[in-house]
């Protein structure tokens, strides 16, 4: 097989945060196709132990490992240099020299970035056909942030939103391809950049089915007669943080004024203090890491997003409604689900509405229904394979591309008249 370069920002396993669920089944798909050489990093001592496991995917790796106080440091010299502080927080000196001598060793002529922060290592090469997967506009990110944030952070966080839009742009003008999570912030980049607008593209997520699934055997984690309401992310994330210390504060209690045994589980690794401090309410039981997310799915009574800072695709969203799960979503997050609002999710709108959407579906009738529609949203729009596709068809370019799909490597239906 051909070989390929891949740069992601953090080490695509074990795929259990948003980026990583999306890494990882990007490099399986890949591994799939080509000899992957990754480079990439770590940020937590305890994924050092998942390095090993790299090496069935790849033909080569260079990981390095990340310390988040120092590049934290780092990236504050960007305020200095005029650079976007994003950018500064990745540089490696030792993983730019990999990159140089395996694309010279291997003789690599294509490339996948994920995520805007590597671009800088492959943009100088310009031996190698690079489709960069933006996944989200990340500069959008940090201006919505702006929006909600006391001075000076909200200073700081809107010149990173400029500063990193302009390297964006950058960026997609300098490679074969930039591609979104979902077709919305697709549009919005075209917006943001029109400049590149011909050479933005979508590719969404999926589920992997048979790990999420309704049909596994899994004991409640949950205390006898507890109705649980679920939320599951990464808790040290702010937009999450945000969203479960909305929902506890101000929905939680009129919940439980109708539902009584009503208990609000916040579900994921790494939960500030803040987070944790929301457990002194005896209503919510905050679980930190746990080793399996399905039990807390599958004995949801319902799984809530409310969100109400939102980019692209929630994979909490989708890994529920996978497991037949009634879910309401926030409106920032439910503009990035395929399906139809109220039969395969319910889409509420400020508190009042979220509260009574969340009573509602804790009925078991309506639950059900809910839960049944979405599983079959999910098999229906969410498979990995076929919505990683494009990414083929990007990297052959378009004469490449109709010759693979003629040999029946891709659907020649998939992704042809957009690649490049």
């Amino acid at each position: 097989m051909e070989p390929l370069l891949l740069l992601v920002h953090r080490i695509p396993f074990p795929p259990n945060k948003g980026d990583k669920v999306r890494s990882f089944h990007l490099l399986e798909f890949l591994a799939s196709r080509y000899r992957v050489h990754l480079g990439t990093f770590v940020d937590s001592t305890e994924d050092l132990v998942h390095i090993p496991r790299l090496q069935q995917y790849c033909a080569s790796s260079k990981v390095i490992e990340l310390r988040p106080a120092f590049a934290r440091i780092r990236s504050l010299a960007g305020l200095l240099t005029g650079e976007a502080m994003t950018l500064r927080y990745y540089r490696d000196a030792a993983l730019a020299e990999w990159v140089r001598a395996v694309v010279r060793e291997e003789g690599i002529t294509k490339a996948v970035v994920f995520s805007s922060a590597m671009a800088p290592y492959a943009l100088n090469l310009t031996q190698l056909r690079t489709v960069v997967d933006f996944v989200d506009v990340d500069s959008a990110k940090w201006s919505q942030y702006a929006q909600s944030r006391p001075w000076p952070l909200s200073a700081i966080f809107k010149r990173e939103g400029a500063r990193l839009l302009a390297f964006e742009r950058a960026v997609a003008r300098t490679t074969e391809a930039s591609v979104f999570v979902t077709p919305a912030e697709a549009q919005l980049f075209r917006t943001l950049a029109p400049e590149c607008a011909a050479r933005v593209h979508h590719a969404q997520n999926g589920v992997d089915t048979h790990y999420f699934s309704p049909e596994h055997q899994l004991t409640s984690p949950f205390q006898s007669g507890d109705e649980a309401i679920v939320f599951t992310g990464a808790m040290d994330y702010w937009p999450n943080i945000d969203a479960v210390s909305w929902f506890a504060k101000e929905m939680l209690p009129a919940v439980v004024a109708q539902r009584p045994r009503a208990r609000f589980y916040v579900v994921g690794v790494q939960p500030t203090p803040a987070v944790q401090a929301l457990a002194q309410d005896s209503r919510v039981v905050v679980t930190g890491r746990v080793p399996d997310v399905r039990p807390y799915i599958k004995h949801a009574r319902v799984v809530v997003a409310p969100l109400r800072v939102a980019r692209g695709i929630q994979n909490k969203v989708l890994e529920a409604m996978a497991m037949a799960r009634p879910v309401v979503v926030s409106a920032a997050a439910a503009g990035a689900l395929s399906g139809v609002a109220a039969t395969d999710f319910d889409v509420a709108d400020g508190a009042p509405e979220f509260i009574r959407k969340t009573i509602a579906l804790m009925d078991g009738e309506r639950g059900r229904s809910i839960g049944k529609a979405a599983r079959e949203r999910v098999l229906a729009d969410y498979d990995w394979t076929k919505n990683l596709t494009p990414f083929d068809a990007l990297l052959h370019g378009r004469s490449e591309a109709r010759a693979v799909a003629a040999r029946g490597a891709i659907p020649a239906t998939i992704g042809l008249a957009d690649a490049g």
